[in-house]
C-alpha cells in the first residue's frame, strides 16, 4: 500500500478539502504516513490569497526535493495555488512537481498518482465545476471538538483583489439534507461544534432555501451545542439572518463582518458592492439586535491608488466601530484578479507597512479595553485543549463570543462546558478562574 502524508497551507476551506482528500484515498486503499520522510506520496494543499503563502510552498517543495533523494516520492500539489499557478508548476525543471490537482478534482486523485507512477510523466486537473459540491464523501477527521462543514463553494462576488473565483469557480450550495446529515454523523461521533464553511457562506442557496433556514436546520440536531460560520460578505444580512443569530442559542453571537476599508472609492474599486455608510447601518443594525454582539473583521492596508486620507478614512472606520478584533493584511497583487489588469501596484511596502503597523496599534488599544470590560462576567467556555504556551498548567477554550479564555486545569477536560469568571485580560484572551462545571 502507499502511503500518503498530506500538509494543508491557509484558510479553513483548505483544511476540510484535506479531509475529503483524505476520505477519497483512504476509500483506494491509501494509507497516510506521519511525516513526509515516511511517504510515498507528499501532497501540498496550498493557498494563493496571497504571495507570502506561495512563497512557503515553493520553500516546502525544494525541501522534499533535497531530502528525497532518488527514492522515488511523488510530490502533488493540491487547491488554489494548482489552479492559479498551473503552467509555472508544471513547467518549471527546477520544480520536481509530479502532479497537480485543483480543488473541484480530488475525486480524480488516485487515478491522477497511479498515471504519473505509470508513465513518469506530470499530471494534471485543474478543471473548475458547477455542481461539484462533495456532499457525497464523509470526510476523514480527527477527533476533536470542532468539526468543519463545508456547506457551499466557489465565489461569484468577484472582489477585484481575490483570485478565489477563478480558483474555486463558481457558487454552488449543498442541500439542507446533506449538511443536517452530516452533522448528525459528526454529533453522533461526540463533536460539540460545527462551524459551517463558504467563501461567501451567507450566500448560501439550495432551491428556496437560505442561510437563515440552514442555521436553524442544524441548530435541530441533539448533541450539537454551538454553531459557527465563517466566511461572510456583508451584503448578505438580510434581517432574517441576523435574527437567527441572536435568538437561536446554539448560533454564536459572534459575526465575522469583513470591511476591507472604510473609504467609498477604494470599497468601489475592490468591488465589494457596500458604501461606508451602508456597512456602518450594518453595523448599527446589529447592535440593537444585541449590544453584546462579537465583531471581527478583515482589512487590506495599500490597495492600489489608496492616499493618506483614505487610509484615514478605515482608521476612522475602525474607531467607530471598535471590533473585538481584526485581521489586517497588506495588499497582496494576484494573477488573474481584475486589480492586477486594471490597477498598478502602486503603494511601496514600506507605506504598506506603516499602515499595517498603524491599525494593529490602534486595534490592539480597542481589544483591550472592550476585554477588561469583561472582568468579573461569567462566561461559558467550552474546553478545546491545553494551553502549553506559557504554562503546562493551564486549559484553552473559547466562549459564545469565539474569544479565547484561558483557565487553570481541574476535574473536567476537553469537550466540557465549564463557567469561567475573567480575572484578568490582555488584548488577545481573556483569563479566568472555574466557578462551575456547565451542564
Amino acid at each position: 500500500m502507499k502511503k500518503v502524508f498530506i500538509e494543508t497551507y491557509g484558510c479553513q476551506m483548505n483544511e476540510y478539502d484535506t479531509e475529503l482528500v483524505k476520505a477519497i484515498l483512504k476509500n483506494e486503499d491509501y494509507e497516510f504516513a506521519s511525516s513526509a520522510e515516511e511517504a510515498d506520496v507528499v501532497l501540498l494543499n496550498t493557498c494563493s490569497i496571497r504571495e507570502n503563502a506561495n512563497r512557503k510552498v515553493y520553500n516546502r517543495i525544494h525541501q522534499i526535493q533535497h531530502r528525497r533523494n532518488g527514492n522515488g516520492v511523488k510530490i502533488g500539489i493540491l487547491g488554489c495555488m494548482a489552479t492559479n499557478f498551473r503552467k509555472q508548476l508544471l513547467d518549471n525543471p527546477r520544480l520536481p512537481i509530479d502532479f497537480i490537482s485543483g480543488p473541484d478534482s480530488y475525486k480524480r486523485l488516485p487515478n491522477l498518482i497511479e498515471q504519473t507512477e505509470e508513465t513518469g510523466g506530470k499530471g494534471f486537473d485543474v478543471t473548475l465545476s458547477e455542481f461539484e459540491t462533495y456532499s457525497d464523501i464523509y470526510p476523514t477527521r480527527e477527533s476533536g471538538i470542532n468539526a468543519w462543514i463545508a456547506v457551499m463553494r466557489g465565489c461569484d462576488n468577484f472582489c477585484t483583489f481575490c483570485v478565489v473565483p477563478y480558483t474555486r469557480g463558481r457558487e454552488r450550495s449543498r442541500s439542507p439534507e446533506s449538511v443536517v446529515a452530516e452533522t448528525q454523523r459528526l454529533a453522533a461521533e461526540g463533536f460539540k461544534q460545527v462551524t459551517l464553511l463558504g467563501q461567501n457562506v451567507n450566500s448560501y442557496k439550495h432551491a428556496d432555501k437560505d442561510f437563515a433556514y440552514l442555521l436553524e436546520k442544524v441548530s435541530e440536531v441533539e448533541g450539537i451545542e454551538r454553531i459557527r460560520f465563517i466566511s461572510p460578505h456583508p451584503k448578505d444580512f438580510p434581517v432574517s439572518l441576523l435574527k437567527v443569530i441572536v435568538e437561536n442559542p446554539k448560533v454564536c453571537k459572534h459575526i465575522h463582518l469583513p470591511v476591507q476599508s472604510g473609504n467609498d472609492r477604494i470599497l468601489e474599486a475592490m468591488n465589494r458592492t457596500y458604501t461606508q455608510a451602508e456597512y456602518l447601518s450594518l453595523v448599527d443594525n446589529i447592535r440593537v439586535l444585541n449590544p453584546d454582539i462579537v465583531l471581527t473583521t478583515d482589512i487590506i492596508v495599500g490597495f492600489p491608488t489608496e492616499t493618506d486620507q483614505e487610509f484615514e478614512d478605515t482608521y476612522k472606520l475602525m474607531q467607530q466601530v471598535e471590533y473585538d478584533s481584526a485581521f489586517i493584511f497588506k495588499y497582496s497583487e494576484r494573477p488573474q484578479t481584475i486589480s492586477k489588469r486594471k490597477f498598478p501596484d502602486d503603494i511601496s511596502d514600506q507605506k504598506k507597512t506603516e499602515r499595517i503597523v498603524c491599525l494593529n496599534e490602534l486595534q490592539n488599544e480597542i481589544s483591550y479595553k472592550k476585554n477588561q470590560a469583561h472582568i468579573g462576567q461569567i462566561h461559558e467556555v467550552l474546553i478545546e485543549e491545553e494551553s502549553t504556551k506559557k504554562s503546562e498548567n493551564d486549559f484553552k477554550g473559547r466562549n459564545d463570543g469565539s474569544k479565547i479564555v484561558i483557565f487553570p486545569k481541574g476535574p473536567y477536560g476537553r469537550g466540557q462546558f465549564v463557567d469561567v469568571e475573567i480575572i484578568d485580560t490582555t488584548a488577545l484572551v481573556l483569563k479566568g478562574k472555574v466557578v462551575s462545571i456547565a451542564g
